[in-house]
């Protein structure tokens, strides 16, 4: 069997609303995108949900056999789940995209016309986002602003990983292999040509989001510390800072006794002193005990994902990084 012209990744957690829906939109992608004709396949990454999503994407894998299902032994998370897409995805180009159908499926043609007038990655950016709050939309405007900043990575403002990206830049992805993943940000690190295709983000065709702000808080830590040293750096800054602090307050106090003004207890100083240290102190510890633990988890080396099921499985292709348990 040849390759095929393009495979699209569906990391899928809890989807069980969602799944006919998207079912829909796809075959009404694919039977009007010209440039693949039936050369296409989807893979699903089906990421431990707790409902009924693997047995609705096993329904669909039996009713179409370029529907390939890969199930996790337990929920890894989105980042691992496209890493997984990626390994196993057999396209000459590959498109990821989430299955709340935030991201239309739509897009995924204008990608393609862009990836044949030579660009090697194509973005989404969003131009709208109906259905977020208010406090979302801020946070995630003032991250992708403040990431970009401090890494000095070219990561594309607004946009998440809904994207394409030609054979080339899915084998070097490949071999990017640490535990705290950033995808976004790895893709916009190997460079090649990259450019943007805009549209608006619709809101969740069902369910509830599966980020809430626990989970947008370590997307946002992993994405600073996989791509900048800064935090570290800032010890060095409140070192300067409370040098500079020290030396004003022993002037002052030099030039109390020396002159003659007076002796004064000091308490209040000496307490601001003291608090302001011992915060810096433990912030600190805690920045470099964060960078310590990524080095902790990347020494163990252990696989990023398992795979407990997998099905329409093709016989040929790249090899994998990850071993798949069973092979129905």
């Amino acid at each position: 069997m040849a390759r095929p012209q393009l495979s699209l990744v569906i990391p899928v957690f809890n989807e069980e609303d969602t799944l006919p829906e998207l079912d829909r939109r796809l075959r009404d992608l694919f039977s009007n995108l010209v440039q693949v004709g039936d050369n296409w396949e989807v893979v699903f990454v089906e990421d431990g949900s707790s409902d009924n999503s693997r047995r609705l994407l096993a329904n669909m894998a039996a009713s179409e056999s370029r529907y390939r299902l890969i199930a996790f032994s337990r929920n890894f998370g989105h980042q691992f789940a496209i890493t997984a897409g990626v390994d196993r995805a057999e396209g000459d180009v590959v498109v990821v995209m989430d299955a709340d159908l935030q991201d239309p499926p739509s897009v995924v043609s204008e990608m393609i016309d862009k990836q044949r007038a030579g660009y090697d990655v194509v973005y989404g950016v969003r131009k709208k986002r109906k259905g977020e709050t208010w406090f979302k939309r801020a946070t995630a405007s003032i991250f992708y602003r403040l990431i970009r900043a401090i890494t000095g990575v070219a990561i594309p403002l607004d946009a998440g990983d809904f994207r394409l990206m030609s054979r080339p830049v899915v084998l070097t992805l490949r071999a990017l292999r640490e535990q705290h993943r950033f995808v976004r940000g790895m893709v916009a690190w190997v460079g090649f040509r990259q450019t943007a295709v805009y549209y608006d983000r619709e809101a969740r065709f069902a369910g509830a989001t599966k980020y809430p702000v626990s989970k947008m808080l370590k997307f946002a830590i992993d994405g600073i510390t996989s791509f900048s040293i800064l935090p570290l750096r800032v010890a060095t800054w409140l070192g300067v800072f409370a040098a500079i602090c020290a030396v004003g307050i022993g002037a002052w106090a030099i030039a109390v006794k020396v002159l003659g003004l007076g002796t004064v207890p000091g308490w209040t100083t000496i307490m601001f002193a003291v608090a302001l240290g011992s915060s810096a102190q433990l912030l600190m510890t805690g920045v470099l005990g964060e960078y310590v633990g990524r080095i902790y988890e990347e020494i163990k080396r252990r696989p990023l994902y398992i795979i407990e099921q997998e099905i329409n499985a093709p016989n040929h292709g790249d090899p994998a990084p990850e071993l798949a348990s069973r092979n129905p």
